[in-house]
């Protein structure tokens, strides 16, 4: 039944905007089940809100630091409030499990509070002098800021935006994913509460919106998160305008496990960078190369523990992930599981179904674990971006690092080993934005450390200090010479 309570409507200026048009978000776990409607924007209502942020950011850039970063403190406690009726909405709507939405909104706010602490020292103004001068040098903020986040975390990829904007004197456009735009447009409706009036905006629609948040001329910087072939085009976009950009795009995250570790030791604990959110995670382990002595012993004891999971709604007691988030994802990843199967690859389906009766009427999927040969193959070269992984062995160290850079993309990767000196060696080789050592989840990600890639997998970083204020803001200098 529609809950009416979950209807979300354009925001701006902090007032909601009736559109002609509505969509209804349905539960990925239980397609028959409507969560609520979001409101499909136009163009024109775009044009609307990036008018109201940009007349709101005349003032907001000259409040002083110290209220700006007492209001986004005060956005960290709507945050923590909001958790009570907004996480179990958010797994409805985006068929994640409840400790991930949890852990979503948990993110999010830390990442709020981490920048609300280092902002007021960033945005002060240098001053250098010599003998023959004297040089300043101003941080200002760039104006509207348009922001376009994914579904898969949505709170905590938002906040990543919203952070560092706010903190440096901009405002915002915030455009949700179409597929889970209810309970982080409920977030942003109450947090832009406590802000002034067109501080943040939120409109929802499809690509058509993308593109006119993206081209439009009082934006100064779009940051992105989604994939690679949409980031491309958002560069482009943006690029005819000359507006800044920080994407972070899809990945193809290899995991390389060294001959000196046991594998029923670590794999518990890298299955946790392979499932999770059913393997819907940019960052997630997608491909693991294996010293070819120990391949089969390494994919026996992973099929053992992987079949011990059991795969259901996110909210069902007992499940191990679920499912996946859309239609489109979902026969994607089954003709890549049938493309494999029929490549001659050994591809085994494990885990069990904790509500049979219901498999059908969501887009579930039992986990896959595949032994590959070929290193090159579709499902070794591609993101799968769902819950299937390939176990490719490798013959020397120096080939397995040849192996994870033979990719467009360059996310995050890891080095498995109880050499650490040896991992870290290693590491340093791989061509990635970031590369952890006998880990890779949620748990290897640390704020103040750079998250972002090379390659195909963007460009700048998010979750830093200076790097990602730096890219929110102007610099104006002024000298004087004496």
């Amino acid at each position: 039944m529609l809950n009416l309570e979950c209807q979300v409507d354009i925001l701006i200026n902090n007032q909601e905007v009736l559109a002609q048009n509505y969509a209804e978000i349905h539960d990925p776990g239980k397609l028959t089940d409507v969560v609520g409607r979001v409101a499909v924007g136009t163009a024109e209502d775009v044009d609307k809100a990036v008018q109201a942020a940009h007349n709101a950011f005349l003032d907001w850039r000259k409040t002083n630091s110290k209220e700006r970063i007492e209001k986004i403190t005060a956005a960290v406690k709507v945050v923590q409030d909001s958790m009570g009726d907004l996480v179990p909405l958010l797994v409805r709507e985006h068929g994640g499990m409840l400790w991930e939405a949890q852990t979503d909104f948990g993110i999010g706010m830390a990442t709020l509070e981490y920048y609300a602490g280092i902002g007021e020292n960033f945005v002060k103004t240098e001053f250098i002098e010599d003998d023959s001068s004297w040089v300043s040098i101003e941080k200002k903020a760039k104006g509207v800021i348009g922001a376009i986040v994914p579904w898969n975390m949505p709170v905590c990829l938002t906040m990543m935006k919203v952070g560092p904007a706010l903190v440096t004197g901009n405002t915002m456009v915030i455009k949700p994913s179409p597929t889970a735009p209810l309970a982080i447009s409920i977030l942003l409706k109450r947090i832009a509460a406590i802000l002034p009036d067109g501080v943040i905006n939120v409109v929802h629609g499809d690509a058509g919106v993308g593109v006119a948040l993206t081209r439009h001329p009082l934006v100064k910087k779009i940051a992105f998160t989604g994939g690679t072939e949409t980031g491309a085009q958002v560069n482009s976009n943006a690029a005819s305008f000359f507006k800044a950009v920080t994407l972070e795009l899809g990945g193809n995250d290899p995991a390389i496990i060294l001959d000196d570790v046991n594998p029923a030791d670590i794999i518990p604990k890298l299955l946790k960078g392979v499932y999770t959110r059913s393997g819907q995670i940019c960052f997630a382990v997608k491909r693991i190369y294996v010293q070819e002595k120990m391949l089969d012993k390494f994919f026996n004891t992973m099929c053992d523990i992987v079949n011990e999971y059991k795969v259901g709604h996110g909210l069902a007691e007992g499940a191990s992930f679920g499912p996946l988030n859309n239609n489109k994802q979902y026969n994607l990843v089954k003709a890549m599981i049938e493309n494999t199967k029929n490549s001659g690859a050994v591809v085994r389906e494990l885990g069990s179904k904790l509500n049979p009766e219901g498999w059908d009427n969501g887009y579930f999927l039992l986990p896959h674990v595949v032994k590959d040969e070929d290193h090159l193959s579709q499902i070794v070269s591609c993101e799968q971006f769902g819950p299937i992984i390939p176990i490719i062995p490798y013959k020397t160290v120096e080939q397995a690092i040849e192996y994870a850079n033979e990719t467009e993309y360059g996310l995050c990767s890891s080095v498995w080993s109880s050499d650490i000196q040896r991992a870290l060696a290693i590491g340093q080789q791989i061509e990635a934005g970031s590369t952890f050592i006998n880990n890779h989840s949620f748990e290897s990600l640390s704020l103040g450390m750079p998250f972002g890639g090379v390659k195909n997998s963007g460009m700048g970083r998010e979750l830093a200090g200076e790097p990602t204020l730096s890219a929110y803001i102007d610099y104006h200098t002024m000298r004087y010479l004496k």
